[in-house]
C-alpha cells in the first residue's frame, strides 16, 4: 500500500515539474564609469524597459539610502506605487570619477526581443537623467561600450 502511495506521489510530482517552464538568464558584468563631477555621490537605477518604453523590472540601484529614491523620479513612479523588494539588488552610491563593477541578471528571452536597459541618475541637490544611458538588449549591443549623457561617461557590459 505505501509503495502505492509513493508511485502516485512520484506521477504527481513529475507530471507538475513537466508543466514547469524555467526562466533562464544570464549574469553580465557591468561596469559603470562615473564622470568627474564634484557633490554627492550618484544613484543610479538599472532597469529593464519593455518594447513598449515602460519599466518591467528593476535590475540594481546604486544607492542604499531609500530616502533619496524619489530623486530618481520617473523610476520612482514605477517603483513607488509597488515597492518591490529591492535588497538584494543595491549598492553604494558612485562619485564623481569612480568606477563601479556589478553583476545583473538578465532573463535571455529579453535579448532580441524589443526590451532596452535604462540607466537612470540623480545627485541630490544637482540634475537628474533619465536616460543617462539607454540601449536597445540585442546580442550585439549588449557587449558594446555606451556612451552616458550626464554623471555616466560609460558603460561596458559582457557575460559573467
Amino acid at each position: 500500500m505505501k509503495l502505492k502511495h509513493i508511485t502516485i506521489l512520484s506521477v504527481l510530482v513529475l507530471g507538475l515539474l513537466s508543466f514547469t517552464t524555467l526562466t533562464e538568464s544570464t549574469k553580465y558584468k557591468c561596469m559603470i564609469q562615473m564622470t568627474n563631477y564634484t557633490g554627492e555621490g550618484a544613484y543610479i537605477v538599472i532597469s529593464l524597459i519593455n518594447p513598449e518604453g515602460e519599466y518591467d523590472k528593476t535590475l540594481y540601484v546604486k544607492g542604499d539610502d531609500d530616502e533619496w529614491y524619489n530623486t530618481v523620479e520617473k523610476w520612482w513612479q514605477f517603483y513607488g506605487k509597488k515597492r518591490h523588494n529591492i535588497d538584494a539588488i543595491t549598492g553604494a552610491t558612485i562619485s564623481g570619477g569612480g568606477r563601479a563593477i556589478e553583476v545583473i541578471d538578465i532573463e535571455d528571452s529579453k535579448i532580441d526581443a524589443g526590451y532596452s536597459i535604462r540607466f537612470e541618475t540623480a545627485v541630490e541637490d544637482d540634475e537628474y537623467y533619465v536616460d543617462d544611458v539607454q540601449f536597445p538588449l540585442t546580442t550585439e549591443n549588449i557587449k558594446g561600450k555606451h556612451e552616458g549623457k550626464g554623471f555616466i561617461r560609460y558603460i561596458r557590459m559582457m557575460p559573467n
